[in-house]
């Protein structure tokens, strides 16, 4: 396996990651979609052509997993980091996210900023496993058109249907 850098003559080779990513992001809300192929090919081209790092793990000329890094002052963010189901739990995310690690470090910080979804489990588990724990983050919105919310979250001491 070998971690390459994607730049824009990848964006057809990597947009159905993206679209799977986009589509199991929109799973953790309770929304069924299907992969739209054209608009992760669009937004990746937007990620390369505003110099923002992107990484992939190539196996036998098949993309397994990928990420997108943002930098923001001294602020290294993951935008998106995804691997195939059929390549989980093989060292893809860690591969990944280390070249993440490395980019940070080389700005000389010490971490990197990461946006999970709540219900994203598999990510906080594996950032877990990293080092990393809440800073400081509640989003707070209204719900989508026919959003079902069917659990209750508790930060600190407020209750928010979730």
């Amino acid at each position: 396996m070998e971690l390459i850098r994607i730049g824009n003559t990848d964006a057809d080779k990597i947009a159905p990651l993206v679209a799977a990513f986009r589509t199991q992001l929109k799973s953790c809300k309770g929304i069924k979609s299907q992969p739209d192929i054209e608009a992760g090919k669009e937004e990746i081209l937007e990620f390369v052509e505003s110099g923002f790092p992107v990484y992939a793990v190539e196996d036998s000329g098949i993309l397994a997993g990928y990420i997108v890094c943002r930098i923001d002052a001294l602020c290294l963010w993951v935008e998106h980091i995804y691997v195939r189901p059929d390549y989980r739990r093989r060292g893809i995310a860690t591969m990944l996210f280390s070249k993440a690690e490395e980019i940070a470090a080389s700005m000389g910080e010490d971490t990197v900023y990461n946006y999970v979804h709540p219900n994203n489990e598999n990510m906080i588990r594996f950032l877990r496993s990293k080092g990393y724990t809440v800073l400081n983050m509640i989003e707070i919105r209204k719900p989508y058109k026919d959003e079902k919310l069917t659990e209750i979250i508790h930060v600190g001491k407020e209750a928010f249907d979730y």
